[in-house]
Order: C-alpha cells, then structure tokens, then sequence
C-alpha cells in the first residue's frame, strides 16, 4: 500500500495529465453559434470561463485545505457525538452527498475545458461516470473510515442519472475508491429529482443523524431549491448557525444549485445569451474604475 504522500503525489500528477489532454483527444476548432455546446479554438484558449474555477480545484493548496478543513471538523462533531451518545440509543449515523463532496471530478472538468466546452455537458457526463476516472476529495476517505472504525454508519445519498445502470455505477464508484459502507443498504441514489429529503427523514427515523455533508446547500435542505440569488443568500444567512455544526459544506466553484440561482437552470445551455448573463453575474458588484 502506498504511503499518503505517494498516493497525494500520483492524485496531482494524474489530474495534472487529465487537464493537459494527456488522455483525452486535441480539442477540434468549433465555431461559435448561439445553440452551439462548444466556444471557438481562439476563444477557448483565454476565455473558457470554467478556467480559474477548474485550475483552482485541480491545483490550489488552498482547495486542498479547505476540504481537509471540512473533514476535521467533521471529525470533530462525530468525536463530541461518540462522547454524549447514550447506550441504548438509536446508533449513529452520517449522511454524504458524492460528487464534489467524497468524489473528485476534476478529470470531467478537464475533458470539457480540453474540447472547448464552457458547460456543464450532461451527454460528456453520463460517457465519464463509468470510466471511474476520479479521485477522492481531500479527507474524505480518512474521515469515513474514521466513522467506520467508531461504528457511526455512513450514508451516501446522490442525484443522478446514467439511466438503469445509475446505481450500479455509484456504487462501483464508492468501491473503486475503497470507501466504507460501499453497499445497497447505505447507497441512496435518486434519478428524477434533486430532493434528497426523503432520504434524510428515513435514515432520521432509524438512526441518530449527527452530520450532513454536501457541496450543495440543496444538499442539506431543500428550502435552497429556489430561484433568484438574493432569495437563495438570504435562506443561507438564517441558516448561518448551522454550517459547520448539523452540516459541512465541501468547496464547488463549477457546479450545483448556485447556478439555478443566476440562470433559473442548474445546467443551462451554452449559449451567448448564458454566457451574457454569467458575465453579468460575476461583475454584479463591479468598481465602476472612477
């Protein structure tokens, strides 16, 4: 087995590759049209938005950190639950989002940017899914084998859609990267919705939930399911108490339902007219130079 600076190391070097196009084809030229999916060979060279996002997650020590900073006070909070935990009661449990929160996309990312992609492409996502080209988030895996080891179950519960093999291919996934509880039992995976509230009320009624993890405030509660940013900032700051306390957020700067929020569509289409309105909300605060 290799030690954790080896397997740190290959981690880098195998998302290093996978965003040079070492394993993926040269990026064709596309012209850009407003119902087109990919941007222009001269545009994508210094104007993909999903750049700084994507070379941010791929390489920034501060990415790294901020995970590792989730997963310890993660930690934390199982600790001071095993410490309070009466005998008799309902065991302990955690419950985890996948993608961007235990799964490392960067590889998916990396394919768009390398064909000239600007956006989330579901046709590109559902061909990555079982090629297990992924990575686990940065402490992930020790805090999950820390539940395992204090006998606190570990819930996985995600939104996708890959057709009838869905759950075949999460679950290969958890097990490809040696996580526990990789099992049917723990393994919650809904195809038609993002509501993961069921889920949470079944595992509640069961077991003592201690902490929820996602990289989506929808993955805590649905109420984050709404249109407009302002309306989503403001349910984000009455629930301000509970991050880092009933719920961890892990860092996604590339996808999730802070999208909806500017577009009214978690994956809108690559347009001009998106690409209009992202601009508009990046610059939403903007000095105006004088």
């Amino acid at each position: 087995m290799q030690d954790k600076n080896t397997q740190s190391l290959d981690r880098r070097q195998l998302i290093s590759s996978l965003l040079l196009g070492g394993l993926y084809m040269p990026m064709q030229a596309y012209a850009k049209t407003e119902s087109s999916s990919n941007i222009s060979s001269a545009d994508f060279k210094h104007q993909n938005p999903l750049l700084w996002a994507v070379a941010w997650s791929a390489t920034a020590a501060e990415y790294g950190a901020l995970c590792y900073q989730a997963f310890n006070l993660a930690t934390l909070r199982v600790e001071q639950a095993l410490r309070r935990n009466n005998i008799g009661s309902k065991p302990l449990a955690v419950i985890t989002d996948v993608d961007n929160t235990i799964v490392h996309a960067a590889s998916y990312w990396g394919y768009l940017i390398n064909n000239g992609m600007d956006f989330f492409d579901d046709a590109a996502w559902d061909r990555w899914i079982p090629k297990n080209l992924i990575t686990p988030v940065p402490g992930a895996r020790e805090f999950l084998d820390y539940c395992r080891d204090n006998n606190v179950e570990v819930f996985y519960v995600t939104n996708r859609d890959q057709g009838e093999n869905t759950e075949e291919y999460a679950l290969k996934q958890l097990r490809y990267l040696q996580l526990p509880f990789a099992d049917n039992e723990h393994l919650t995976v809904y195809r038609n919705t993002s509501n993961k509230t069921p889920a949470k009320k079944a595992i509640s009624e069961s077991h003592e939930l201690i902490l929820m993890l996602g990289d989506n405030l929808n993955d805590y509660k649905r109420d984050y399911y709404v249109d407009g940013i302002d309306a989503r900032y403001a349910l984000m700051e009455r629930d301000r108490y509970d991050f880092g306390d009933k719920f961890i957020l892990l860092p996604n700067a590339t996808d999730g339902h802070w999208v909806r929020a500017i577009f009214g569509d978690s994956e809108p289409a690559p347009t001009d007219s998106n690409r209009a309105i992202l601009k508009a909300a990046a610059a939403r605060d903007a000095w105006d130079g004088r």
